[in-house]
């Protein structure tokens, strides 16, 4: 059997890695939901953001869809130099880093 102070610091380890895990994890849901709140704000009237609304653009894609038209790390290039075209009425779009990433991650989720 192992002495006490060797399970007391393996239990340890492993509440800490699992507390690390929890936080990386609402790190990654915060993002996601600053994403989800920056598409409805800036795209929404336009774009389907969810998983089963419809584009009120006719020539503006649902977002659930933009993979199967680009690869979904093009588009934090286009994200970067500033959206400018996409349908021709579509607004310019400019975003930090920030907001950048945070698009990205909700539209991962959305994503096949």
């Amino acid at each position: 059997m192992k002495p006490l102070h060797s399970r007391l610091a393996t239990r340890l380890a492993g509440l800490l890695l699992v507390g690390l895990a929890s936080a990386s994890a609402s790190a990654e849901d915060a993002d996601t939901a600053y994403g989800r709140q920056l598409v409805e704000a800036n795209c929404a009237r336009c774009h389907a953001v969810g998983q089963v609304d419809v584009s009120t653009h006719p020539e503006a894609p649902a977002f659930r869809t933009l993979s199967e038209r680009y690869p979904l790390d093009a588009l934090e290039e286009a994200f970067v130099e500033g959206i400018a075209t996409g349908h021709p009425d579509m607004p310019e779009f400019i975003a930090s880093p920030e907001q950048i990433g945070a698009i990205l991650s909700f539209l991962d989720t959305l994503q096949p």
